[in-house]
């Protein structure tokens, strides 16, 4: 098989094993129309909600109060910024591929393929690390006489995953119902913290006074803006996700950007509230190393167990909405990776129903098997968190480039701001990416080590064989075509 440059614009020219292009992607099918506007809403909500409920707080030990507060600022910002980017860029490319298919038309093979790992990485392992909080969650709440192990993580992959074998419509309307449960704790939590609000417990962290620039708000200084970056994140890490349903939304192209802006605002409201209501009910001290940081809010101010337990259950549910989502957006992104031939071709089979089974079987086995091995749910998700912040630069850059390179391009919506806007989320998302190292250097260095395995593979083997009929890599190849008659 032909070999190939790997420009943004060479066009691939690995065939189908049998060389037949239609029989190829005929197996490799997903169910189109399954999701609407509001399901896609749902999704977008459903992949962020559980940090909310825990993970957020542990910045509080990194910068105070008011380092969080900045951090979740500049990170809502930063999602906002690329929010908008890819909205523009799903419109455009309306394919399973989400930010892989973006990154390739504009970066090139290489660029397609370092975003779509680094998007893998991330919905590989934040799974993982969720089932292992929602083991913690199911002894705490001593439900069915469990503790939290392997029995309670096996139960969790086979279960949801069953559930998107049955089909994309029945598990994106089960995210819908599940992800409106915690919500709607959410609301019902931060009006009973609210009435025992104390503005003096907002800054109550002992000062170090060595930090630079530190104070009663910033009890860490400069720096401990910086370091929080990654919990601040949290907030809304995974909304980027909702481009892999494209292949199953009804009209794509307007659906899509309407649900991601709808879905980000949603969560922007729901971390402003969540943050201020916690923090003023509970302490910024009391909560920096809590696990289960709204109950102990609620329990610090005085609110008695009957809200408090009504907060713990629905913070199992919102663990469960996102586990759930992020086995789909994980299970899509390896689809399209495979369909194209950067992945074992095998991984982008699909059922009878249209679900890509063993894109969701297989990300689950390594899922079970970490979380199994490890019981490191902190660890896992430092992996997941460095993984995206490799993925948004990338995606961000892949905004500013097309718009430099192709600005003719039809665009059925627009980033408000233009290249602007992408150029604020690729600083913000690179700078992201460092604050990793400050708060777990072993996390950073895993990822750092699964992504030189797959590039070496990529290098060495599956470049070589890529799949021309794929969405992405025609879109690539129309790009390439283009650019020649141009040249003419």
């Amino acid at each position: 098989m032909a070999d190939r440059t790997d420009s943004p614009s060479a066009p691939p020219v690995g065939p189908p094993p049998a060389g037949d292009d239609s029989g190829y992607l005929e197996k490799r099918t997903l169910r189109r129309g399954s999701a609407g506007p509001l399901l896609l809403t749902g999704l977008g909500v459903a992949y962020v909600v559980s940090g909310d409920f825990s993970g957020w707080n542990f910045g509080l030990a990194h910068g105070g109060f008011g380092g969080l507060a900045l951090a979740a600022v500049l990170m809502g910002v930063m999602y906002t910024c690329m929010v908008f980017a890819l909205a523009e860029l799903a419109a455009v490319l309306p394919t399973a591929g989400g930010g892989y298919g973006f990154a390739r038309r504009a970066l090139g093979p290489w660029g397609g393929f370092l975003t779509g790992t680094a998007i893998l990485i991330e919905y590989v392992l934040a799974p993982a690390a969720i089932a292992v909080f929602i083991g913690d969650y199911v002894a705490s709440l001593h439900l069915f006489g469990l503790t939290s192990g392997w029995p309670v993580y096996l139960a969790c992959f086979v279960l949801f995953i069953g559930i998107h074998l049955w089909g994309v419509g029945e598990a994106l309307r089960f995210s819908f119902v599940v992800t409106g449960v915690a919500v709607a704790a959410l609301v019902v939590f931060a009006v009973g913290a609210f009435t025992g609000f104390d503005a003096g417990r907002l800054d109550d962290i002992p000062v170090d006074p060595g930090a630079f620039g530190s104070s009663s708000w910033l009890p860490f200084g400069l720096l401990g803006v910086w370091a929080a970056f990654p919990f601040g994140m949290w907030f809304f890490l995974g909304v980027e996700g909702v481009p892999l349903a494209a292949e199953e939304t009804r009209d794509p192209a307007r659906t899509l950007p309407r649900a991601m802006a709808t879905s980000m605002g949603i969560l922007l409201l729901l971390a402003l509230v969540t943050f201020l209501a916690a923090t003023g009910a509970g302490g910024a001290d009391a909560l920096k190393d809590a696990g289960n940081p709204l109950v102990q809010a609620l329990e610090t101010g005085g609110h008695g167990q009957s809200l408090a337990r009504v907060v713990n259950y629905a913070g199992l549910a919102g663990l469960v909405a996102s586990f759930f989502s992020l086995i789909y957006a994980g299970s899509r992104q390896l689809f399209a990776l495979s369909r194209a031939g950067y992945l074992p071709r095998f991984l982008s089979l699909t059922s009878r129903r249209k679900a890509p089974w063993l894109g969701l079987l297989v990300p689950g086995a390594i899922g079970f098997t970490l979380a199994a091995a490890t019981g490191d749910g902190a660890r896992m998700l430092n992996v997941a968190v460095f993984g995206a912040t490799i993925s948004y630069a990338l995606m961000s850059l892949s905004h500013i480039v097309l718009r430099r390179r192709e600005p003719g391009l039809e665009r059925p919506y627009r980033t408000p701001g233009g290249v602007l806007t992408s150029t604020v989320a690729f600083v913000l998302a690179c700078a992201a990416l460092v604050a990793t190292f400050l708060v777990d250097v072993t996390a950073a260095f895993i990822a750092l080590g699964v992504y030189a395995v797959a590039a070496a593979y990529f290098a060495l083997y599956s470049r070589h064989r890529l799949v021309a009929s794929a969405p992405e890599e025609e879109f690539a190849a129309l790009a390439a075509a283009e650019a020649e008659l141009a040249r003419e």
